[in-house]
Formats: C-alpha cells, structure tokens, sequence
C-alpha cells in the first residue's frame, strides 16, 4: 500500500548562518582602518605612526570580542551589520586621529578609542543578556518615564554653544537626550503595536483621511509633543527633528496610511516656521542656511558652513588624500558636526558615497529584518531603530552640505562625542538580535506544498 506520511517528523530546516563572512568582513574592516591609520601618518609626517600596531590591535580584539559574541548567542544574525559598525566606526577614529594632528592640545582620538571599548562592552552585554526582544514590549512606560526624565535633566545645566543639552560634571560629560531615542523608539513600538487595529480602522473621517480615536492616540502624541517640547525648549532642533520623523515613521508603519506622512510634512513645516521664527538661535542657523557667505560678504570671514562648502568643493572627485585637507578651518566643531566635510575633502565624492552606502546598507538590513519578523512589536522596533540611522544621517549630512540649517547632530559612528557612539552600538545591538529572531529556524515550522516531503509508506 502506498500512502503518504503526513505525520511523520519533518525534516530540519537548515538555514545558512553566514557566521564565517562576518568574521572575514570584519577582517577587512579592520584592515581598511588601519591602512587609513598609516595613510594618514605618511600624508603628515612622512613615517607610520608608531601606535599603529596598538591601534590595529585594539580595533581588531573589539572586532573579535564582538563577533564571538554574536557566534554563540545570535548565530542567526544579519552578517553585515557588524562588520559595518565596525568599519565606520575604525573610520570615524581615523578622522578624528587625522583632525588631532593639527590640534596638538586638544587630542580627542585617545578618548574615543575608550568609548569605543565602552560601546562595544555595551554591545556585547546586550547581545549575551537579551535574549528575546519582546522582553522589552514588558518595560513600555518605564521606557518613556526614563527617556522623559534624561530629556529634562540637561535644562538644568548650563548651555554649551547655545544648546541646553549636555550633563557636564567635572571633567565628564554626556548627552541624555541620544540615549532616550532608543527608549522612545522602545516606547513607540509597543504602544503602537497594541492599538494599531485602533489606529488603522476607528474614528471620524475627515474627507479621505480616516483618523483614529483621540482616546487611543492622546497618550502616545502627548509624548512626543511633551519630548518636542522639552527639546525646543533646550534648543536642541536635532533631536526634536529626529523624534518627529520617528513617531511618523513609525505611525505609518503601524496603520499603513500614507496621509500620516503628508500630516507630519505638513506639521513640520508649520513647527520649523514658528521655532525658527521666535527662538533667536535657531533663527540664526536658519539665516546662515539661507545666506551661507554673508559672513564673507560683510568682511568677516567665512563661517563653519561656509567652510564646510568649501571643503566638499575642494574634495573633487577622489579627493585631496587623508591628511592633506584642510577641513580644520571649519573651527571647534570638526571633529563633531560637520566631520563628514572632512570625509568629503580628502576622500572625495568617490569615499563620501562610499561611506553613505554603508549607512544605506544598515538601514535596509534593518528594515529587512523587521519585515521578516511576524511580532507587530519587533517588527516596528526594528523599522524605528533603523529609521533613527536613517534620519541622523540625513539631518547631518543635508546640514553640512547645505540642504537643510545645521542641527548640531553628530554623525553615527563618524563624530566625536561618547553617548553617540555608546546608543548608535546599541541599536546595532538590537538590530542583530532582532535580525536573529527573524533568520532563525521555526521549530514548530512544518513545510508545505512543492518543498514538503513526500515519503513512500511500504507497510
């Protein structure tokens, strides 16, 4: 008799999991780095730094320490994300390296190198203890409680270039409100993938525009006026930027309606306009945005953005070669906001979108891994943690160069300053094992139709 066993125990689903060409990327991230590091010494000083070794080193044992990481506890992870963390992380310290140069008091490299060993233990300690993420669908009003509470704690410190937005005690100083974008997108992703039937199908409509209750959406668009407004108040445009595209982003993605993205565009615009109108320092970075060479024009010099246009022009093509720019000119903000004119002028526009596709590959990896998931939770927190990335780097990069008025961001990985460096790893962190929850075998998972097995009864 012949039948067909049904029941009979499917086979293992073997899925690849890419671990050994993320050791060997991670490889050639290191050695990209410290070619970089050598470039830069030979450009300045005709002869290989003499650290170069213990730089290479340190890079590299990070790099391993992080990868084994990832071996043992998320084996299923995305295999790029790591070795691009890790590259633009090794580049952002040669620019910063390069910039010390021409600053011999002010040397900043060393630090960042110990932040660096700072994020990736960070990394590694969430990789190891976070086993699940729909653990933290359990911390949601704790999440938004703490990132309200590090976004008003810097209104009671002094200003810093105009910004109230730094905690400086002694010699040490962080950035709360960096680490409170991972708790919002924390927040925003559980709440919305609670209420998202709510959200998508009750309320009045308005024409074509379906909105939703005011008793589901109240609490989740009070946070986020209370965080623009505390941001405002601090004078921090970035971030009150960042966390509006985030709520919107991730409100879309949660309903599906494409009028959420012309609502919030519409809301920006009004909310740039009336900031921008009656708060005297971001009216000022509006006025160089629109007038960048007034400052030449009026007999003063050339301002930072000035500068940094400058920079991207004289970068060409492939560009002048690390170490032989002289980005430096642009002032004390450098090595932080507008590091990436650096990058523009010695690497050119050839480096430059070398470095944006990076960027762009994370991102999408992100992304990717949030649409294979089947939680509505982990899905939005990786489509939010990814859109973070995605919307600093626009912010940043359209500032620099002109598109947009400067926001005082810094560059993910690229700029000096510890809080950005610790968050950016920790959303990487968490992208990797949401990306390993996505990739890994169901094992309740039985497979169907044409790759079903078939297996011949001879009973």
């Amino acid at each position: 008799m012949t039948a067909t066993t049904a029941d009979a125990p499917p086979p293992e689903l073997r899925l690849p999991k890419r671990r050994g060409v993320e050791l060997v990327l991670l490889i050639g991230a290191v050695l990209i780095s410290v070619y970089g590091y050598i470039d830069v010494g030979l450009a300045k000083n005709d002869a290989v730094p003499a650290d170069t070794l213990n730089y290479g080193a340190g890079l590299g044992l990070l790099a391993l320490l992080a990868h084994l990481a990832v071996r043992f506890r998320a084996p299923y992870a995305d295999p790029l994300l790591l070795p691009i963390a890790v590259l633009l992380n090794g580049i952002g310290l040669v620019l910063i390296y390069r910039l010390d140069l021409e600053t011999p008091g002010n040397s900043a490299a060393p630090t960042q190198l110990i932040w660096s060993t700072l994020a990736v233990a960070l990394f590694i300690c969430c990789v190891l203890f976070l086993r699940d993420h729909r653990v933290l669908q359990q911390y949601t009003y704790l999440s938004v409680a703490a990132a309200l509470a590090l976004m008003i704690i810097p209104i009671f410190f002094p200003a810093v270039n105009g910004a109230k937005i730094w905690i400086r005690v002694g010699g040490f100083s962080i950035q709360p409100g960096e680490f409170a974008k991972i708790l919002l997108a924390v927040f925003f992703a559980s709440y919305l993938s609670a209420n998202r039937n709510a959200l998508s199908y009750t309320g009045r409509r308005i024409w074509r525009l379906q909105l939703p209750t005011m008793r589901v959406l109240a609490p989740v668009l009070a946070i986020w006026l209370i965080s623009v407004g505390v941001l405002v108040l601090e004078r921090d445009l970035g971030t009150s930027l960042l966390f509006f595209g985030l709520f919107v982003i991730m409100l879309y993605v949660a309903t599906g309606r494409l009028s959420w993205i012309a609502i919030g565009m519409v809301m920006a615009a009004f909310g740039a306009f009336v900031v921008g109108s009656l708060e005297p320092h971001i009216r000022g970075r509006v006025e160089d945005w629109l007038h960048p060479f007034a400052s030449i024009d009026a007999g003063q010099g050339a301002n930072q953005l000035a500068q940094s246009l400058f920079a991207f022009a004289a970068g060409g093509i492939l560009g002048t070669g690390l170490g032989l720019g002289h980005s430096i000119l642009i002032g004390f903000a450098v090595k932080s906001d507008f590091i990436l004119a650096t990058a523009g002028e010695e690497l050119g526009l050839a480096g430059l979108s070398a470095v944006f596709l990076l960027y762009a590959l994370a991102v999408a990896r992100g992304y990717r891994a949030g649409l294979a998931l089947r939680d509505s939770f982990g899905r939005l927190l990786a489509i939010g943690l990814s859109s973070i990335l995605a919307i600093q780097v626009f912010v940043i990069a359209g500032g620099v160069m002109g598109l947009i008025p400067l926001t005082g961001m810094a560059m993910p990985f690229l700029a000096q300053g510890g809080s950005s460096l610790v968050t950016n790893w920790v959303i990487v962190a968490l992208l990797i094992r949401i990306s390993d929850s996505a990739r890994r075998p169901d094992p309740g998972f039985v497979e169907t139709g044409i790759i079903a097995p078939i297996v011949e009864d001879e009973s």
